[in-house]
C-alpha cells in the first residue's frame, strides 16, 4: 500500500509543479499582450489561465496535500526528522504561491494586474528553488 500512495503522490508532486511552472509564464505573456494592447490574446490567456488554476493545479495541490498526509500516517516516524519538519514548511510556502498564483489570477481577469513581465519571469522562478530543495530534502534526509 505504501508504494501506491508513494507513487500517487510523486505523480500529484509532478502535476503541480508542472501548473506551477506554467501559471506564472502564461502571466509573462498575459502582461505582455496587455502592455501591448492585444485584447484578443488577453482574453486568450485568461481563459487558459483559470482553465489551468481550477481544472489542473488546484485538483493537483488537493492531491499532493491528501497523499502526503496518508503517507505520513503510514511513516508517523518522519515527523520527527528535521529534514521533514523543512519539507513541510516549503510544503505550506508553495501552498501561499498558489493562492498568490490565484490573487494574480483574478487581478489580470479584472484588467487591474498592474505587474510587470519581468516581475513575473522572477516570479515564476520560486518553485524551481523549492523544488530543488524538497528533492534534495527527501532523497538525502540530511537531518
Amino acid at each position: 500500500m505504501y508504494l501506491w500512495i508513494k507513487a500517487l503522490h510523486i505523480v500529484a508532486v509532478v502535476t503541480w509543479f508542472a501548473a506551477l511552472f506554467y501559471l506564472p509564464r502564461l502571466y509573462v505573456y498575459h502582461a505582455m499582450a496587455r502592455d501591448k494592447g492585444e485584447q484578443q490574446a488577453i482574453d486568450y490567456f485568461s481563459v487558459m489561465e483559470r482553465k489551468l488554476y481550477r481544472g489542473i493545479m488546484t485538483p493537483s495541490m488537493i492531491a499532493v496535500i491528501v497523499f502526503g498526509i496518508w503517507l505520513l500516517y503510514l511513516m508517523p516516524h518522519w515527523l520527527g526528522m528535521g529534514w521533514m519538519h523543512v519539507k513541510l514548511v516549503l510544503v505550506l510556502l508553495l501552498v501561499a504561491y498558489h493562492h498568490v498564483c490565484l490573487i494574480y489570477l483574478k487581478q489580470f481577469a479584472a484588467g487591474r494586474c498592474v505587474r510587470s513581465h519581468v516581475f513575473f519571469r522572477w516570479f515564476n522562478e520560486l518553485p524551481v528553488v523549492v523544488l530543488l530543495v524538497i528533492v534534495i530534502l527527501a532523497v538525502l534526509k540530511p537531518f
